[in-house]
Formats: C-alpha cells, sequence, structure tokens
C-alpha cells in the first residue's frame, strides 16, 4: 500500500525519543515528492519571549504551542497544495490530537502515533546525545500518550521495531491510519 499519488499530509506524533524524527525522515526518503515539516523548528523560531511547555503550563506557554502547531499545520497545507506529501512530526498527545486534525484541511490526512513502551523511550531517551525531557518525565509523557490521546489513525507499538520496520508498518497501514471527515 502506498500513500496516495498527489497531495497529502502524515503526522507522526508520539512521545519525546518516541522515533519520530527519525521516522518521518525515512518515510519522506520513500516517497516520490516530500516535505518533512519539522515542528519543533516553529518553537526555536521563537527568539525572546519564548516559554517552554511544562508540566504545570501557562496560558503563554499553551498560545505558543498553539501557534507552533498551527503554523506547521500551515505549511503542510500548502506543501499538499502544491502536490507534495507533507510528513509532518512533532509532539501532538492529548486533546491537541484532535484540534490538530482540525488545523489540517488536506485531504487524505493521515495520521501515526509511534507508542513504544516506557522502558524503551527511556532506554533511547538514555542514549541520546541531546536530552529532551527536563522537566518532564517519561511516565507522565507516556500516560497522556495512552491515556489522554484519542485513538485517532495509527498507533504502532514501535518498542521492538527498527526506523525501517516502522516506515514498513505505516506503509502497511495506512487504510488504518487515514482520518476521515474533516
Amino acid at each position: 500500500m502506498d500513500i496516495e499519488p498527489g497531495p497529502a499530509v502524515v503526522l507522526i506524533t508520539g512521545v519525546m525519543a518516541s522515533g519520530k524524527s527519525t521516522v518521518a525522515q525515512l518515510l519522506a526518503e520513500r516517497l516520490p515528492r516530500a516535505a518533512h515539516v519539522r515542528g519543533d523548528v516553529f518553537r526555536r523560531m521563537t527568539v525572546s519571549g519564548r516559554e517552554e511547555l511544562m508540566p504545570e503550563e501557562t496560558a503563554e506557554a499553551r498560545a505558543q504551542l498553539e501557534l507552533r502547531q498551527r503554523l506547521s499545520a500551515l505549511v503542510a497545507d500548502e506543501y499538499a497544495r502544491d502536490g507534495w506529501t507533507a510528513i509532518v512530526q512533532d509532539i501532538v498527545l492529548g486533546a491537541d490530537l484532535e484540534r490538530y486534525v482540525g488545523r489540517v484541511r488536506t485531504r487524505p490526512l493521515y495520521v501515526v502515533v509511534l507508542a513504544p513502551s516506557a522502558e524503551v523511550v527511556r532506554d533511547r531517551e538514555a542514549a541520546r546525545p541531546k536530552t529532551g525531557y527536563g522537566a518532564w518525565t517519561v511516565e507522565a509523557l507516556d500516560h497522556s500518550l495512552r491515556e489522554e490521546t484519542p485513538g485517532i489513525g495509527l498507533r504502532l507499538d514501535t518498542s521492538r521495531q527498527t526506523p525501517d520496520e516502522t516506515v514498513a508498518a505505516i506503509l502497511a497501514g495506512l487504510p488504518a491510519a487515514r482520518v476521515h471527515g474533516g
């Protein structure tokens, strides 16, 4: 199964260290005309006044997250409008996932949630040169992923998969990943 020819948006989400960046890049490389839209780029564009989202959320941090997600959805839609498949990679959990799906106008839209076990995420985070968790814990984000994130799209337990195996599973599972309506 392949992504339909022509424009589409694929959102790849999951907790930090779940493999989003690697999988999104590999998926984009497998497609004939694809762009990798990295949500964190929009966060890093905010030079002064940036407020990071913390477990105790502030109104300003929430507003900046909403802006980041609106921007990545707009960019994805613009790529798709020009005939590209936009592979969006970002942490979009809980109620944010439904809001994000509502922001993307392009159809087809595919949502893929990478859900390796908390133990695997902890091991991956420890092995990474960068640290993403800071004030967050693996357990808190894992809880948000498993208990608060709606069952939209395709959810993959990637604990025992290589990135290439995950891309193959995404391509094979596209019918389940497709979001209907909009």
